[in-house]
Formats: structure tokens, sequence, C-alpha cells
């Protein structure tokens, strides 16, 4: 099974929040500023719950804020023999 990778626009979106530290969104979604941190390098992902409370801090949905990047190998598609 490959592995997942989740991108998200967490640091680009504290920003255009005014410039939210991440302290401040910490203390909003109820956890460290250590786990925003790990958040934003793509160290740590969220807990579904988790994810919901960040989208709703910023006001948007769940999908402009986090992303699944596509690793699953290309499959080829094999042609039909004719005989």
């Amino acid at each position: 099974m490959d592995k997942i990778i989740i991108h998200n626009r967490i640091r680009e979106l504290r920003f255009k929040a005014g410039e939210m530290t991440q302290q401040a969104l910490a203390e909003r979604v109820g956890i460290t500023r250590q786990t925003v941190i790990a958040l934003e390098k793509g160290k740590y992902y969220p807990s579904l719950e988790l994810a919901f409370r960040i989208a709703r801090t910023f006001a948007i949905p769940l999908g402009e804020i986090f992303e699944v990047a596509d690793t699953a190998p290309k499959k080829i598609k094999s042609k039909k023999r004719t005989q």
C-alpha cells in the first residue's frame, strides 16, 4: 500500500488572516504551537476533527486547506491483442 501524502495551506492562510501567529491558531483550535509547526511542515496529519476545526477557523472548506498528493503509481493500459 502506498503512503498517502497530505499537503496543506495552513501557513499561507495564517498570513492571509492578518498574519495570525502559530500560537494564536493553536489556541483557537485547541492544540499546541508545536503541533501547528508539525502540521505546517507536513510531519503530522490532523485528525478529521482537528482538520474541521482548522477549516472553521479560516471559514473555508476543508478541501481548500488540505489536499492529498497523487502518489499512486500510474497504471499502464494494456493493449488488447487481435488475432
